[in-house]
């Protein structure tokens, strides 16, 4: 501000014009972008763990469809960690698909955007990365408790399951 009005009046002496720092004005628009990245960042929350408990709910219909598998599996001489590792790696493959579909459809969209609405969207690589690791890391939590769930089943019982 005082350097730019100095420099003003000593070229243009006709003081016609005004030097004004909208300093109030930028600092309520960093509490909106503040306030907006909170709740979007609360979305993106919520949106993890319904997913998770999607995944969870999945794997566990999975193990009770699959109980009598796994009696037979482990009366073969499978271990509790051959066990769980095959659960873990269906979830995992579960969340690659997810998590692609999100990224194409993230993608999709952001084209949408630019080519139909002419609005341009930024998607860098390092978001793209954070997202599909988020993917994975929700798959392989909400899915251990199923698949050690899974692993601790006694084989008898498991054979005797309807």
């Amino acid at each position: 501000g005082p350097v730019l009005r100095h420099m003003l009046s000593q070229y243009h002496k006709k003081m016609d014009f005004v030097v004004e720092v909208p300093l109030d004005e930028l600092r309520e628009l960093e509490a909106t972008k503040r306030l907006f990245n909170f709740v979007l960042g609360s979305i993106a929350a919520i949106s993890l763990l319904v997913g998770g408990i999607g995944i969870m709910n999945i794997m566990l219909a999975t193990v009770t469809e699959r109980t009598q598998e796994i009696g037979i599996r482990r009366a073969l001489g499978a271990t509790q960690t051959d066990i769980t590792v095959q659960f873990m790696v269906e979830a995992l493959m579960l969340c690659l698909i997810g998590g692609s579909i999100g990224v194409v459809g993230g993608w999709g969209f952001a084209v949408f955007r630019h080519n139909i609405l002419h609005i341009t969207t930024i998607v860098t690589e390092w978001s793209v990365v954070v997202a599909f690791g988020l993917s994975v890391v929700v798959g392989l939590f909400f899915g251990l408790w199923p698949a050690i769930k899974a692993a601790a089943l006694d084989p008898i019982e498991a054979l005797r399951h309807n």
